[in-house]
């Protein structure tokens, strides 16, 4: 049933409601019974077992899980055929998984309320209705469908209803419409087209929205969860969970990692079963001991600590984005945040302030005392518009030009005034002055020319500026006052011409004032911005235009124009359109999710209620911490403490950082991962025996998952992270580059490794090489910490004092490195070296420095000759 067109009468049948005397008590309960209650159906919340599963079932954490098990599986084996059991691999494993668990769902904080938000809205709403003949008081649970609402000015409206009758009725929707205008209402309305945009059914009013003037009479047609606001309560709860591109590019790397771990182990296994074949030792114990090695090396594959700096880097870069007003609600959404390519951006109080303001200075004092004494509408503390918001701004204008509303009005003298009406689309009040009487007229500039004597030629003139005003979007009242010796016949057509015009003033909806930048500096970075706005289409299209979102290449539509087009079609115009007017939630959650299958990584900024779904199904959802409504706050998984679309901005810098800083120290875990196992797999395989001790190997992983992998992914931004195009959802985190990066550093350190092993080049007894091995391989990881910091051809000179923690604990960690070996030999099996030899092993270890740089420095110089050469 469509409400807005069907006939009032049969609408009052089908209700079964008299509108003199409203619902009867016996009605009132089988409309209850029929049409369902005035209350949302709450959704079960997400228990914490639940958000701790999901946490745990992440790509990178399900492999280690599988790691953990395979470690626990290998000791326990271990123990029972009379071997050790190394507790401290196992615990070291499970405790990374529980640390990352536990951080994740800590800062994630409690589950998403967005739903319990909407259905607080209406809470404790009290209206006038009519029952049984008389007027009550009813509360916003007990309304049914059928009801007869009194409303007027103030009013929260707590159902959805068809307009019986209506005078002078306005209401403001903009949390569900995203019309920054008060809505003109009439219940003589006539709608025939189906497809009537919400912010159009000027018949309707809907529930969470208020009267800002005026009085009517409301038919209840609708409560709950089919109001608009149940639809999208609905839409809210039904968004489906998708995983987000840090998410995708984990599990990829993931399966890589584990394809690579597999394939290591089964040569090595087979390696081993061909050499006992070779020398007549292929016998039950030793294939299980080569079973076991070859899964030891899967386990030695998996950067166990990869998932808890995730999540430690990501929660100390949380902090870091509150310092710059963005409170991230979500933990993994300040990376996603630095991967958007689209942001689909509500207008009204998200790119505007969503309060209108008048344009410009008023000067004229005629025009002052118009606005001060021609005005019923109040400002409030702290600037609160009280009535009609075009008259409110006039004021906010008045006082800033020094004129005090209050003490205009009282020392006017009013004797009459006609108000403003939708048919004769003035307001006229009449003041007593110095010699008798003045008329003040406000209103649009149509009707104040006609009661004005103008010059033709000033006429065309004041037109032609207004026009220029309108272009933009602005509303035009235009004011005009006329004298009388004597008190006019309190009539209008007494003050219907003669009037002297005084002028007129803009107002609109203006943009903050950082947008302009901060849209700028989107499309530096490769972010093209979408607005979808429930305004019309000129008014959003002019801010578009002043914008510079609009061009020749792309466009504006209407919400009506693109709803009957297939996915398909929709998603092949989507790069051309820039502007959806009259949006809906439905059809914003649908452009989002087809650009998000188009492979773009979307955001949605807004501050309305309209605004929730798309905000919870975006990659990453961004609410107005101030101006927005506590739905699309809890809906969202960035929320901006400042309002500030330049916020945004901060937000994908760091974002990009975070990113930045999870490739460093990704490049030097699998750098350590890839030395290690090649040099193991090459021991092995030539005959050698293994070169590190279990004790050894646990040092090592201590330097690959702890404090100095951490201090990587807390490198401070720098370099053109905004003048580069945003990371495709698609791309691996282990690029080609990067690959190449890992498998020959990792390469050089294996083979100068193995040549010590080998040859010993460094000229040690037989007693010191294994210490000298183990010493050596973990120089090299700390000095290649180094050059991980810098993933493009910079040289790590010029950002070196930039990570002063790195540079601290990494040098802590040298000198833990030579006590043990100088006063633990005891616990690890080595001894102690003379200071000659410490000299030597720096020396070789710092060659890994030196060897990056000499090759950068000529990839610096064959780029700059080609630039030279183009």
């Amino acid at each position: 049933m469509i409400e807005y067109i069907a006939n009032k009468t049969e609408l009052e049948k089908s209700f079964g409601v008299d509108p003199a005397s409203g619902l009867s008590d016996e009605k009132v309960k089988e409309n209850a019974a029929k049409y369902g209650v005035n209350a949302l159906t709450r959704t079960k919340p997400v228990s914490l077992l639940r958000r701790v599963w999901d946490s745990a079932t992440e790509p990178m954490l399900l492999l280690l899980v599988m790691a953990a098990l395979i470690a626990l599986g290998v000791n326990l084996f271990n123990y029972a055929t009379g071997g050790h059991f190394d507790f401290l691999e196992v615990l070291g494993i499970f405790a990374a998984i529980s640390i990352s668990v536990t951080i994740t769902v800590a800062m994630e904080g409690k589950s998403a309320k967005a739903f319990e938000a909407l259905n607080k809205i209406n809470e404790d709403i009290v209206v006038k209705a009519l029952r049984n003949g008389n007027a009550v008081m009813l509360n916003q649970r007990d309304i049914v469908c059928g009801d007869i609402l009194l409303l007027s000015t103030g009013d929260k409206i707590p159902a959805d209803g068809r307009l019986l009758e209506s005078n002078e009725l306005s209401a403001d929707e903009s949390a569900l419409t995203g019309e920054s205008v008060p809505a003109k209402k009439d219940s003589d309305c006539a709608i025939t087209d189906e497809k009537t945009p919400l912010a159009e059914r000027h018949n309707m009013l809907y529930s969470g929205t208020f009267i800002t003037g005026g009085f009517g009479k409301l038919l209840v047609t609708a409560v709950g969860g089919k109001t608009e606001f149940g639809k999208i309560a609905h839409e809210l709860s039904g968004v489906e969970k998708t995983t987000t591109p840090l998410q995708e590019r984990l599990g990829r790397m993931g399966k890589f990692i584990t394809t690579i771990g597999i394939i290591a182990a089964a040569v090595v296994f087979i390696a081993q079963l061909v050499s006992f074949a070779l020398h007549s030792e292929f016998i039950f114990q030793n294939i299980i001991d080569a079973f076991v090695t070859s899964i030891v090396l899967i386990v030695a594959t998996v950067p166990e600590g990869l998932p808890t700096i995730v999540a430690v880097s990501l929660s100390l870069n949380i902090i870091k984005l509150s310092k710059q007003n963005a409170l991230v609600k979500k933990i993994i959404a300040s990376e996603t945040v630095g991967c958007i390519n689209v942001i689909c951006s509500d207008k009204t109080g998200t790119l505007t302030e969503n309060k209108m303001t008048v344009n410009g200075e008023i000067t004229d004092e005629k025009v002052l005392r118009n606005i001060c004494v021609n005005s019923t509408a109040e400002i409030g503390e702290g600037g609160l518009f009280v009535g009609n918001p075009t008259e409110c701004a006039l004021l906010t204008a008045a006082k800033k030009s020094g004129w005090n509303y209050h003490e205009r009005r009282q020392s006017a003298g009013i004797v009459h005034v006609f108000p403003f009406s939708s048919e004769k689309k003035n307001m006229t009040t009449i003041t007593r002055a110095e010699k008798g009487f003045t008329a003040y007229s406000k209103g649009s500039p149509e009707k104040i020319f006609q009661l004005c004597d103008m010059d033709k030629t000033k006429r065309t003139e004041i037109e032609n500026q207004i026009t220029q005003w309108q272009k933009k979007a602005c509303r035009i009242i235009a004011f005009a006052h006329r004298d009388f010796a004597e008190a006019p016949a309190f009539e209008e057509s007494a003050v219907a011409n003669g009037f002297v015009f005084d002028g007129f003033a803009a107002i609109s909806d203006p943009l903050r004032a950082d947008v302009y930048d901060a849209v700028s500096q989107c499309r530096l970075a490769g972010v093209d911005i979408k607005i979808l706005t429930g305004d019309n289409i000129v008014t959003a299209a002019a801010i578009a235009s002043e914008l510079g979102v609009l061009d020749n290449e792309h466009i504006a539509v209407e919400a009506r124009e693109i709803e009957p087009l297939s996915d398909a079609e929709l998603s092949d115009k989507l790069e051309k359109i820039r502007v959806i007017a009259r949006s809906t939630p439905t059809i914003k959650m649908r452009v989002v999710n087809l650009l998000k299958a188009k492979g773009n990584v979307v955001a949605v900024t807004g501050d309305g209620i309209n605004d929730a779904p798309a905000l919870k199904n975006a990659d990453v959802g961004i609410a107005m911490g101030i101006s927005g409504t506590e739905v699309s706050k809890e809906a969202s998984d960035i929320v901006l403490l400042d309002d500030s679309f330049s916020t945004i901005v901060n937000a994908v810098r760091w974002g990009r950082g975070i990113y930045e800083n999870f490739k460093r120290f990704i490049s030097f875990q699998l750098t350590v991962n890839v030395s290690a196992v090649v040099v193991v797999l090459t021991s092995i395989l030539v005959g050698f025996k293994a070169p590190f001790t279990a004790l050894e190997l646990l040092w090592i992983n201590i330097i690959m998952d702890g404090p100095p992998a951490l201090t990587l992914g807390l490198e401070p931004i720098h370099g053109d992270l905004m003048k580069r195009p945003p990371v495709k959802r698609s791309e691996n985190i282990l690029s080609r580059a990067l690959l190449t990066r890992i498998g020959l550093t990792g390469l050089y350190i294996s083979v100068v490794f193995l040549f010590q092993y080998s040859f010993n080049f460094l000229k040690v007894s037989a007693d010191q090489m294994g210490t000298v091995l183990f010493t050596m391989f973990a120089l090299f990881q700390l000095f290649n910490a180094f050059n991980c910091r810098e993933l493009q051809g910079d040289s790590i000179v010029k950002n070196f004092f930039k990570n002063r923690l790195m540079l601290a604990v990494t040098g802590c960690t040298f000198v833990i490195q030579i006590l043990i070996i100088q006063y633990a030999g005891a616990f690890f099996g080595t001894i102690p070296l003379p200071l000659d030899l410490w000299l030597k092993l720096f020396a070789v270890a710092f060659s890994v420095v030196v060897v990056s740089e000499i090759v950068k420095l000529v990839a610096r110089c064959v780029t700059r000759k080609r630039k030279e050469v183009c």
